[in-house]
């Protein structure tokens, strides 16, 4: 499967000699940059800035760019807004909203210096946004001779204050690793469904985890999922030639035990027809984005990996192809799935679902700290939020206010919505079945599908009224492509929630 080009080479440095274009973040009202990053910066090319700085064409106001070609440099001043307002946001959207307006002239050569009154968190959230921004999905674009696009990776020098230095390069080199996991997520995401299908995924995870010492993978395949009777697998996927499987990486298993790992579940529909209930054909072919959760959970896997983690950590990702044919299962069936719970099927389109409820059972097997599952669910959750914020449920205060906030730190969104004890009693209501998998009426759709999930989260004991394990559910289905207002975002695939997880399970 064709993949995305490497992110660009950084190198963070004290403030000495400009290579290639000179980048100027500037605060609004600064009417000269500090003298220290006008350093080796040519007699003539100074003097227009200090005249712009000076002038009205440029005074910093967020998002104001100029570019400066008056002697020997190149120079691109940027507008950060007011100082005292500054924030990880502002500054990560701004050097993304940079990078995405760089072209032939300024070169693959850059140069970014940050004086001196620059925080540590806003110098990386800036360099992150470049780095974030720094993606695009051609492979499968033909190119002639004449074509000459540069693909080699761009090389940015960022140049700060000595006392920095050491501490930024540290932040850098893990925004770029996780960076790597966001891109991968976004390249699944993007891939067509022609290559990417449930055991092309499997295979590339074996890829990736070869060689690893403290990475395990396992693939459960269609034989695995008869004999584990894994009846939401079997049933959303026996109507693809395409078979489904389950894959579950592993980092840093523990010698004896089980350990007591976070556990993070996606739904990996890598192309959702809506099987025998039909979708509308516009639009369908975004339903290559269906697999977007088991996108996050290998990208995740990917930044804790490249960053040296530690602990103990699982990701299972729920693989199925949802087609119509004389094998697939049908509205009115009942299935049986791996709990042992019964479902009753009214719309077969509401297959993701039923593929995580075999996922969420298998993560008890594992005494998991918490589980969190992705999953591009429902509709609703876009009519519901928009493409601005990813929906969240959990039966845990403070594991849901984790996500939240964290989310909302990293600039990923992530609203509180309601897990109401009617929207449960609703998706239990079959009459022929344990739970039916759709609601009585079309209103609050993205609730009774976390009420449906609810129901397959395992217990903390064999104990009827033992406590089921801490557990949230991030409906993505607005966010994992279509977000036009994330700056960090070119087009298609977002790798949503990578940066989020990561950075929660790096605190626990």
């Amino acid at each position: 499967m064709a993949m995305s080009s490497d992110t660009m080479k950084i190198q963070v440095e004290d403030i000495s000699s400009i290579n290639g274009t000179l980048i100027l973040p500037c605060f609004e009202g600064c009417e000269k940059p500090p003298s220290k990053t006008m350093n080796e910066v040519d007699r003539v090319t100074r003097s227009l800035i200090k005249k712009i700085l000076a002038s009205d064409d440029f005074s910093g106001k967020s998002e104001e760019n100029m570019s400066v070609f008056g002697g020997g440099n190149k120079v691109i001043l940027v507008g950060l807004g007011k100082k005292e307002n500054i924030t990880t946001k502002i500054a990560r959207d701004t050097g993304a909203k940079l990078f995405a307006k760089l072209n032939k002239k300024h070169g693959k050569t850059l140069t970014l210096r940050f004086s001196s009154d620059w925080k540590l968190d806003s110098m990386n959230a800036f360099v992150e946004g470049m780095i974030l921004r720094d993606y695009k999905y051609d492979k499968y674009l033909s190119k002639n001779d004449e074509d000459d696009t540069d693909d080699s990776p761009y090389n940015l020098h960022i140049q700060c204050t000595p006392k920095n230095v050491k501490s930024l390069s540290d932040l850098c080199k893990e925004s770029q690793n996780i960076a790597s996991g966001v891109h991968l997520a976004r390249d699944l995401g993007n891939a067509p469904p022609n290559d990417l299908y449930p055991m092309a995924y499997a295979n590339m995870a074996k890829d990736w985890a070869n060689g690893k010492k403290n990475v395990s993978l396992t693939v459960i395949d269609w034989e695995g999922i008869l004999e584990n009777k894994m009846g939401g697998l079997e049933n959303v996927g026996k109507g693809s030639s395409r078979k489904p499987c389950m894959v579950i990486f592993e980092i840093n298993k523990p010698a004896k035990g089980k350990g007591n790992p976070p556990i993070i579940v996606g739904k990996g529909i890598t192309f959702d027809t809506g099987g025998i209930s039909l979708k509308p054909g516009a639009s369908m072919d975004e339903m290559k984005y269906d697999m977007h959760g088991s996108a996050t959970v290998f990208g995740l896997m990917q930044a804790l990996h490249a960053n040296g983690h530690s602990e103990h950590i699982i990701g299972i990702s729920c693989m199925a192809e949802n087609m119509p044919s004389a094998n697939a299962y049908r509205p009115g069936d009942v299935i049986t799935t791996y709990s042992g719970k019964t479902i009753e099927v009214l719309n077969t389109d509401a297959e993701g679902r039923n593929v995580l409820a075999d996922g969420l059972w298998k993560s008890g097997e594992f005494n998991p700290k918490f589980i969190i599952d992705l999953a591009t669910l429902t509709g609703a959750c876009v009519v519901a939020l928009g493409h601005e914020a990813s929906g969240l449920w959990s039966n845990n205060d403070e594991l849901l206010e984790k996500i939240r906030a964290m989310g909302a730190e990293v600039d990923e969104l992530a609203w509180p919505m309601p897990l109401l004890p009617a929207f449960e009693k609703e998706m239990t209501g079959s009459k022929i079945a344990d739970v039916r998998n759709l609601g009585t009426s079309r209103w609050g759709g993205s609730n009774t599908a976390a009420a449906f999930l609810k129901q397959f989260v395992p217990k903390m004991s064999d104990d009827k009224d033992a406590e089921q394990y801490p557990w949230a559910h991030l409906d993505i289905a607005g966010t994992a492509w279509g977000a036009s207002t994330n700056a960090t975002v070119a087009h298609g695939a977002t790798g949503v929630h990578v940066r989020t997880l990561y950075h929660l399970i790096k605190n626990e």
